[in-house]
């Protein structure tokens, strides 16, 4: 079985877990802390990264591209049916959305709201372009999943949950990717690819009083909006 060495709110891990999830393999996990990796880690892991897969020959594979070309190659692929040229605009726009990983978490931890804008604006930049790629399917242009949605689906996610715990919405003026975004989160993927307190730990780092996003939160609950008070990572 093959093995994912973690940290619980990463999401360059969870591009992996959910290509995982959606192709029904079975996996272990096993989290570590970043401020305290273990001896074992830094020998197989040339970075000191996650994600790390061990497979069952015991052999660590590294850095999420190749992992999910190592997983594309050796199960069964997610629309097999797409024709060369498809498949490499799918990688393209795979490879856009894990480009923006790191710009959304930096966007999340911004101090104010200047920053928070700024620091949004290569978010914006990409979100128009995809939005208008999206086609009027329940997918990334398809009626099932595929790596496209895999490789997007830890920006949404994320996104959702900004909005559901503090209102700002990532999203505004994207119709057709708020739409994607509800679809991908209706097949359960996206809890089933992170850890069971992942909210909670995603929102003590980002909605917290350091953060303007988790200001905003603390100030909407204390006026009792109903979109941050429901919310147990509040």
């Amino acid at each position: 079985m093959l093995k994912v060495v973690s940290f619980k709110i990463c999401p360059f891990v969870q591009r992996v877990t959910a290509l995982l999830e959606a192709k029904q393999i079975p996996y272990e996990i096993e989290y570590i802390r970043l401020k305290e990796k273990p001896e074992w880690f830094l020998e197989v892991s040339p970075h000191g990264q996650v994600p790390l897969v061990i497979t069952d020959s015991g052999q660590a594979l590294f850095e999420s591209e190749a992992l999910i070309e190592y997983i594309e190659e050796v199960y069964p692929t997610l629309n097999s049916d797409r024709s060369a040229e498809e498949k490499a605009i799918d990688r393209a726009w795979s490879y856009l959305a894990s480009k923006l990983y790191l710009v959304q978490c930096s966007a999340q931890r911004s101090p104010d709201k200047n920053t928070l804008e700024q620091r949004s604006e290569s978010l914006n930049k990409a979100f128009a372009k995809i939005e208008k790629a999206l086609e009027n399917q329940s997918f990334f242009n398809s009626s099932t999943i595929g790596l496209v949605d895999i490789a997007w689906l830890p920006l949404l996610h994320r996104a959702n949950i900004i909005y559901r715990c503090s209102g700002y919405d990532f999203l505004d003026g994207y119709p057709k990717m708020k739409q994607w975004q509800q679809n991908l989160l209706a097949t359960s993927i996206a809890e089933q690819s992170v850890a069971e307190d992942f909210d909670s730990r995603f929102c003590d780092f980002y909605l917290s009083n350091e953060t303007y996003l988790g200001q905003t939160c603390s100030a909407n609950k204390s006026s009792s909006n109903s979109a941050c008070v429901s919310q147990s990572c509040c």
